[in-house]
């Protein structure tokens, strides 16, 4: 038994038992259940109540089950179809794709193929045996014809329909309803409807979850169960979620009674008695549980519904009715919208599949599923907010864009709140608040970014700083395979666009002059690895560059390039970058990082190093005196998760060692990518992702790395503009010859002149500043030279002829 005074603190990692929630039958007060379950949503949901736009397929209206509530289901009909036909189902669908929506919806009646001889005949000119298999094909089709992702409500399902309908869709579901037999009796509303037996259905549901399908489930609450055999129902649904993880919802549906039917003049179950009901399923089960109510079925009380504990609203159709409930139309979206927020909440769309298995889907879907699901998806599992792409020419979502310039926003939660003032503080940030940050959207999403911007104005001021550096790749040859990259070639590399090449060393001292000469006080070098590069290549580099100009700044050699070059010398690490420093080396890129996390590593570089890997190659060049950047590669196949480990690594190696001079987010580019053209990443961050990455990094890296610098390269110059007000007070650099974005796809351009990274610089209202590879101010002779070369080019651009 528990006390309704109890429930106001009833823990977030313990759910009710049974005897616990059978104690709240009859309750007389329901407010502090109420209270409880809001407060349990709010721990795990924070302000959103999703949906899915979804179309309805009603693909057989035949059932062999004869359910005394229902009017979806009937005999065949003389004129009617039993089915709709292939070109019927993909033009809904097509309808529903038009109308934005995502998620394709089949639902129908149970195995009518064993009453009716009608649906068998039909089945037979369709080719098909059974209403499963020509479902399977339909939903086949519609994935294949318009890219919406299916989920199927089959009814009860053999092992080899489960593992069929896998095969097409994202998700499936089965209403359990009750859990209680003595619904399936005489004069009760399952009589006669063997689909219907409890046992069965829980058997179904479990045998899905051995072959790890995404799940929906839940209880029809008013068709004659009490409220202690909805309690078992949950239960029942709990038990087999504790051992297989992958019951995605529970639906509170409330019985309506509909003319026709045996069950018509049931009175329907009342507000209260539907509140109670959501508010014991929050309770029972674990804070994270998706709990639905569908906002047709109780018009003019969804703000009651969601002071009960919903998070969801499931599936609404802006082309379709409710089949199943025809006589309750689905409120229209700015409806939902507005009602919702009059509830205190913001309305968001979900996929068919809900984002904490749409983030795993090497886990939950289908692999040919995969590049359908990627493409609709932010890294939380979320659909994408926004068409923008980096390294495209796309200009900046409105929506975001203006959060960004938005003035301070009135309120967020409180839990945000103090994350925010514990990163101000130089506090260390846990993986978990990282990720709560990530987690931002709308005005927690611009309370986040103007949180980094102050905290930027307070360490950096209001300069911007930029270097006038070149890159020089010198080789695109390479034995790895890393999935992300369209730069290298070769028999060993993922062979893409471009010819491989291999810059000789008068070639690299050409170019290493030449930069010299347009006032860098920088060059940038690194390449693929060849397979006959020993580490004496790298110092052949070095000697090229320093025999060619002296004085200039070499920024050269990942760890990667590193590790490998000391293995083949048959050298410790930091006694091969002792030599490369002999040498003429000044500092490294920290590019080689991508994710600094093993289970990412695994499918993207699984033949690079490994987080420690990289992180003891680091150590070492910090030992011997070298700083270096430090990078991250994202919006591909990770999880906000491995976002936060990341910078908590960097973060970390940071206090130990203080070598990082920079943090550089690069989002990810995948127009040419070889693991995005495979169908296995997603086609990089967000524009809302982008633009956070650059402001948590500003917070969970305080105090310990100072720079935040934005690529024009891969965001453009609008992007970074956004960035320039999100904690970033670093452009990176010119670049002059800029080819790892281009190989993949990127539009920005090759180089930016002084000229134009000072004007993007000054339109964000902030103060240029030409540095060095160290943060120094650039000499006065190089910024002088760096300017007049790009006026000089500029006009003998311009001097050249038009061709005829």
């Amino acid at each position: 038994m528990i006390k309704p005074t109890a429930l106001l603190s009833f823990p977030q990692d313990r759910r009710l038992t049974r005897e616990e929630a059978m104690s709240l039958i009859d309750l007389a007060d329901p407010a502090p259940l109420l209270a409880a379950a809001a407060a349990r949503r709010d721990a795990a949901h924070g302000a959103f109540i999703s949906y899915s736009r979804k179309v309805f397929i009603p693909l057989t209206q035949l059932c062999r089950d004869v359910c005394h509530y229902c009017t979806f289901a009937h005999p065949p009909r003389e004129g009617e179809r039993a089915y709709l036909t292939p070109d019927e189902v993909l033009a809904v669908a097509e309808a529903g794709k038009r109308a934005g929506c995502k998620e394709a919806l089949f639902t129908l009646g149970d195995k009518p193929e064993l009453r009716y001889r009608r649906a068998r005949e039909e089945l037979d000119a369709l080719g098909h045996s059974t209403t499963l298999s020509y479902l399977a094909e339909m939903a086949a089709l519609v994935l294949a014809k318009t890219g919406l992702l299916p989920h199927v409500n089959p009814g009860l399902m053999a092992d080899e329909d489960l593992a069929a309908l896998r095969r097409v869709s994202v998700s499936q579901g089965i209403m359990l309803e009750s859990a209680s037999e003595r619904l399936c009796g005489k004069g009760m509303a399952h009589h006669g409807s063997p689909d219907k037996a409890p046992a069965l259905r829980l058997d179904t549901i479990r045998r899905a979850g051995e072959q790890r399908i995404p799940f929906t489930s839940g209880i029809l609450i008013g068709i004659g169960e009490t409220r202690a055999e909805r309690i078992d129902a949950l239960l029942a649904l709990r038990d087999i979620n504790d051992a297989h993880g992958h019951i995605q919802e529970i639906i509170v549906q409330n019985f309506r009674p509909k003319p026709g039917t045996r069950m018509a003049a049931v009175p329907p179950p009342s507000l209260d008695d539907h509140r109670w009901t959501i508010a014991v399923a929050r309770l029972l089960f674990e804070p994270e549980m998706n709990i639905q109510a569908p906002p047709n079925l109780s018009p003019g009380e969804l703000t009651e519904l969601v002071a009960a504990g919903i998070n969801d609203w499931g599936g609404v159709s802006p082309v379709t009715p409710d089949h199943v409930n025809p006589e309750a139309p689905w409120p229209q979206l700015k409806v939902l919208e507005a009602a919702t927020e009059a509830a205190g909440k913001h309305l968001t769309e979900r996929l068919a599949i809900y984002p904490a298995y749409a983030r795993r889907p090497f886990d939950w879907v289908e692999e040919k599923l995969h590049k359908p699901l990627y493409d609709l998806i932010d890294g939380d599992g979320w659909p994408r907010s926004d068409p923008w792409c980096p390294g495209r020419a796309d200009p900046s979502p409105l929506l975001e864009a203006t959060l960004v310039h938005a003035g301070r926003p009135k309120s967020v939660a409180g839990d945000l709140r103090d994350i925010l003032a514990k990163a101000d503080g130089a506090e260390p940030l846990t993986e978990a608040e990282i990720v709560r940050l990530f987690r931002a959207r709308r005005e927690e999403f611009t309370a986040v970014c103007r949180a980094a911007d102050d905290l930027r104005r307070k360490v950096n001021g209001d300069a911007v700083s930029y270097v006038v550096t070149r890159n020089i790749n010198y080789t695109n040859i390479c034995y790895f395979k890393c999935q992300f990259c369209a730069f290298s070639k070769g028999k060993l590399s993922e062979n893409l666009r471009g010819r491989p090449y291999d810059l000789d060393m008068a070639e690299v001292a050409g170019r290493v002059r030449e930069a010299w000469q347009r006032g860098a006080t920088e060059v940038c070098m690194q390449g693929g690895i060849h397979p006959s590069y020993t580490g004496q290549k790298y110092l052949e580099i070095l000697s090229a560059v320093k025999e060619a100009v002296p004085g200039i700044h070499v920024h050269a050699f990942s760890p990667l390039e590193v590790a490998q070059g000391a293995k083949t010398l048959g050298l410790p690490v930091a006694e091969f970058l002792a030599d490369l420093k002999a040498a003429g080396l000044g500092t490294l890129p920290g590019t080689a990082a991508e994710i600094l996390d093993d289970e990412v590593r695994a499918r993207l570089c699984a033949d690079k190093l490994n987080t420690a890997e990289w992180l003891d190659v680091m150590r070492a060049a910090h030992g011997l005196g070298f700083r270096s950047t430090a990078t991250i590669m994202f919006g591909h196949i990770e999880r906000y998760e491995h976002w936060a480990r990341h910078l908590i690594r960097i973060r970390d190696l940071q206090a130990e060692t203080g070598g990082f001079t920079e943090f550089v987010p690069l989002p990810f580019v995948h127009m040419e990518a070889p693991i995005y053209l495979k169908g296995r990443s997603r086609p990089g961050p967000t524009f809302r992702e982008a633009v956070l990455m650059h402001a948590v990094a500003r917070l969970a890296l305080h105090p310990h790395i100072t720079n935040i610098q934005a690529s024009w390269v891969k965001l453009g110059a609008d992007g970074v503009r956004h960035c320039l007000e999100a904690g970033v007070n670093d452009l990176g650099g010119t670049l002059m010859d800029e080819s790892i974005s281009r190989a993949a796809g990127a539009s920005h351009g090759q180089e930016m002149t002084p000229q134009r990274m000072e004007e993007i610089i000054r339109s964000a209202g902030r103060l240029p500043r030409q540095r060095d590879t160290l943060y120094r101010d650039a000499g006065e002779e190089r910024r002088a030279r760096a300017f007049a070369s790009a006026r000089e080019r500029a006009r003998a651009a311009q001097a050249v002829p038009e061709p005829a």
